[in-house]
């Protein structure tokens, strides 16, 4: 016995039906697709902002060493200068001096001096033994001039809660004056910063520019 053959009606039906669900599999196919998408998209979003702030962190990083580095290089400057004294004061404000060492050439034959709290130099330290160091090195007795002394400097200062620690040589300006009845005054120019130097080479800097300045 043969099938019986469809009617169109039911031929219709079957290829809606079956037109149905290759739409719902193409939307179930499409579906999946903008989901594996959006898994991509959500990824890469991730990484783009760990990259950013990998980077930022980078940058401030740098940046925080930049400052570091700038915090720790330290220039002293002449806040104001008496006849017999020096006041110093750093060239960043942000620097907070909390003592100093001042070392002078061994031809003075003085030690060094210890200062806290208030950074400065005071001619009385050395003007008697620079006399006689200039009268040994024949230096003029009269000189109104710009002379200079070196002088090693140890400063030890803090920068945002960070001790630092800066060793420099410097020139003392000064001139010296004499007098008939009263003998030789000293009066302080100023201070010139030259180089910075390692604490171990110090005395041997200091004492080799004495010799180069005492020659001319």
């Amino acid at each position: 016995m043969s099938d019986t053959p469809e009617t169109p009606r039911e031929a219709a039906k079957e290829e809606r039906a079956a037109e149905a669900a290759a739409i719902r599999r193409r939307w179930i196919t499409l579906g999946e697709v903008l989901a594996v998408l959006a898994v991509g998209i959500s990824a890469l979003t991730l990484y783009l902002n760990w990259a950013d702030k990998k980077d930022e962190r980078a940058e401030k990083a740098a940046e925080s060493r930049k400052a570091s580095s700038r915090a720790a290089v330290l220039v002293l400057n002449a806040d104001s200068v008496k006849d017999d004294r020096i006041a110093l004061r750093t060239a960043d404000p942000d620097q907070i001096i909390q003592s100093q060492t001042i070392l002078f050439p061994r031809a003075l034959g003085i030690a060094a001096v210890d200062t806290a709290g208030d950074p400065r130099i005071e001619g009385g330290w050395f003007d008697s033994a620079l006399k006689k160091a200039r009268a040994r090195a024949k230096l003029p007795d009269d000189s109104v001039g710009d002379e200079r002394l070196p002088v090693v400097i140890t400063t030890r200062f803090v920068v945002g809660g960070d001790a630092h620690e800066n060793v420099a040589l410097y020139d003392i300006g000064y001139g010296i004056a004499g007098r008939w009845i009263a003998g030789h005054s000293l009066a302080l120019r100023g201070l010139s910063r030259v180089e910075t130097v390692k604490a171990d080479s110090a005395q041997m800097r200091v004492d080799a520019r004495w010799a180069r300045l005492s020659q001319k």
